[in-house]
């Protein structure tokens, strides 16, 4: 496969060929097998332990006080188009897939193919036996990219998974996923997420039938596991809170005129609204969404004033949780700048932080159930009821 490049100023573009043929150095990798490795069995032993002492979320109370009904503004969800970063980037793609009638593009930062964390052993062990399963595969197959030899993440079994789910109305059929455009992103200096995992992700969408021409890989930026920008947050090939880095390279305008098109250009400075509203209405009451309390919705001013808005969900990685690192990634991403000058209402779900998550991850292995990669999904299903809120009528909000 062949995916086309996009160009940033202050750094060579790195040839088409290259992008799909070439890794990590040696060195290079045998750094990350040994880091990742620690890292990995912190983590499986973490949520073991989480597995075995609590059976649901809990979920936080911070800035429960501010928070308002999401505002009804007779948004245009229809033209719907999401992004994440790891995590994250593994819900954007969930959340495309289980609704592709309203998502129109999906933009995969630092993860990988829809459905790679699902162990085939997943459906012989009931509860959070096959979560810790998926997890397990999740860190060493769709992170590290360890067990490629097994097909861990092969684009081509999971492209056929995907269909088998369209197929029995799980997910939204696959034609509409066809008509997508996709971005994809894999810093240089990321030891989180291996880059051939994001080469799987494109790989994956082609066989589904994307057009290349549709679909957008940059892996020429030397950035570290984290958001992207060109004036905020740490040194760019940092990893740590809170993800969001200086790489003289906007992401948010990148990702988001490759979904659309082209736009406006950005505003100097935001003027619209940060709106804390609560998350406990679109949640159901029987499952554990694994929510937080309150999310964030940022409202451009022409967008309160007349409808037909469109609207980009970004979801958080991992610790970048309002919890963990407050607005940075909600204020500092640079989405809100690119909202006002293009009619777009920028929507900032949130995860809570608890003994069976305790990093404020997004579920792309199954622990809020077994239907985590389905439009029945807990936080897919929260999420799309959002939408439905701000697509309502408009009112007083």
């Amino acid at each position: 496969m062949v995916v086309r490049s996009a160009r940033v100023r202050t750094r060579r573009q790195t040839s088409r060929k290259k992008w799909i043929s070439d890794g990590p150095t040696r060195s290079n990798r045998h750094a990350m097998m040994i880091t990742l490795r620690n890292a990995a069995r912190s983590l499986i032993l973490v949520s073991a332990t989480a597995f075995a002492l609590a059976s649901g979320g809990c979920n936080d109370s911070s800035h429960t006080s501010n928070a308002r009904p999401l505002p009804a503004l007779g948004a245009n969800i229809n033209e719907t188009t999401v992004s994440g970063i790891s995590s994250g980037a593994y819900m954007a793609g969930q959340f495309q897939m289980a609704h592709a009638k309203r998502v129109v593009g999906a933009a995969i930062i630092a993860g990988g193919p829809y459905g790679c964390s699902e162990s085939i052993f997943a459906n012989t062990i009931p509860g959070t036996g096959a979560a810790f399963l998926n997890l397990s595969k999740a860190v060493n197959g769709c992170m590290l990219d360890l067990l490629e030899a097994w097909g861990a993440a092969d684009p081509t079994e999971l492209a056929k998974k995907a269909e088998e789910r369209a197929a029995k109305g799980e997910i939204d059929p696959i034609a509409d996923v066809v008509r997508d455009r996709i971005y994809l992103f894999s810093g240089t200096s990321d030891r989180t997420v291996a880059p051939s995992i994001v080469r799987h992700a494109a790989q994956f969408y082609a066989k589904l039938g994307v057009p290349e021409a549709n679909i957008e890989y940059v892996s020429n930026v030397p950035a570290g596991h984290a958001f992207v920008t060109d004036d905020e947050g740490n040194a760019c090939s940092t990893s740590a809170e809170p993800y969001v880095v200086d790489c003289d390279y906007d992401q948010a305008g990148a990702l988001l005129k490759q979904l659309y098109g082209a736009l406006q250009p950005r505003a100097a400075a935001s003027t619209g609204d940060f709106i804390d509203f609560d998350q406990r209405p679109f949640t159901d009451s029987e499952q554990n969404s694994a929510l937080a309390e309150t999310g964030v919705v940022y409202v451009p001013k022409s967008c309160r004033e007349t409808s037909g808005c469109r609207v980009h969900i970004a979801f958080h990685g991992c610790a970048q949780n309002r919890e963990t690192v407050g607005d940075t990634f909600i204020k500092e991403s640079g989405f809100a700048r690119w909202a006002d000058t293009n009619r777009l209402i920028v929507l900032f779900p949130q995860v809570a932080a608890s003994p069976i998550n305790p990093q404020g991850c997004w579920d792309w292995w199954g622990y809020t159930g077994s239907q985590y990669l389905t439009r029945d999904a807990p936080q897919i299903a929260a999420v799309n009821r959002m939408l439905d809120s701000l697509q309502a009528a408009r009112g007083g909000a």
